[in-house]
């Protein structure tokens, strides 16, 4: 069942230390498949930007017969298991994104036309979803560690919404201050940023709200002052789920 209209649910979260298990679906993943409205789910993860870790998987095949789902995942490495990307992600309720380089994962998705896969599967009413780089891969671009300790800022994102993105704002001090650099700069647009368990909800290219699977921590978003040529912050409202 698809969602009413293009959703992404971009996201500094979405899993948690099981039980009795190494990891569960919290509550934004739980929230992507709401907004699908479908009743018997089906997931897709892509891994590409840990490099296709098949024990993490794992992990998320467990996490997935807990919370009553079928979970699959597009892996990249070594081979793509089709050759049919993006009927292989139309086949999906939610495709979920997971974290790592994001520098990485463009490169690779650059070579297997997986953004266009994605726009079609967004278009068609898939609900997108990801954590850290996975919610990075949707925008313009955004800060990032993939090629040191040093954060670098990366433009070339998927774009299909048309603006900077900010991930683990309140756990990784040089996000803040790198993603400011940015926007005051002009090299990142309007730029939304997200601290860790939050999520930013899109209809389309809209933002609808921000939600949070934790009792605390925020949503942002952050502009360029043209009369000052400084950035300047703002905190969004937040709904806690």
């Amino acid at each position: 069942m698809p969602a009413e209209q293009p959703t992404i649910l971009a996201t500094s979260g979405g899993f948690k230390v099981g039980l009795r298990t190494n990891l569960e679906f919290h509550k934004l993943v739980h929230h992507a498949v709401e907004l699908s409205g479908s009743t018997r789910p089906r997931l897709c993860h892509l891994g590409t930007a840990n490099g296709d870790q098949r024990s993490f998987n794992a992990d998320l095949d467990e996490a997935g017969r807990l919370a009553g789902w079928e979970v699959s995942h597009l892996n990249l490495f070594t081979m793509p298991p089709t050759t049919d990307i993006p009927g292989f992600l139309l086949e999906h309720d939610v495709v979920w994104v997971g974290g790592g380089s994001v520098a990485n994962l463009l490169a690779v998705w650059d070579v297997h036309d997986v953004g266009k896969a994605m726009r079609a599967a967004w278009e068609a009413g898939v609900v997108l979803g990801g954590v850290s780089a996975g919610s990075i891969c949707f925008h313009v671009g955004g800060a990032t560690d993939s090629f040191g300790p040093e954060l670098r800022v990366v433009t070339n994102g998927l774009a299909l919404l048309p603006y900077g993105n900010g991930v683990h704002y309140d756990s990784e001090a040089q996000r803040r201050p790198a993603i400011h650099a940015a926007v005051e700069s002009g090299v990142l647009p309007l730029t939304y940023c997200t601290d860790d368990g939050t999520g930013l909800l899109y209809r389309g290219t809209d933002l609808v709200e921000a939600v949070s699977e934790r009792r605390s921590g925020g949503a942002y978003v952050v502009r360029r002052d043209e009369s000052s040529g400084t950035a300047q912050e703002e905190t969004l409202d937040i709904r806690r789920l």
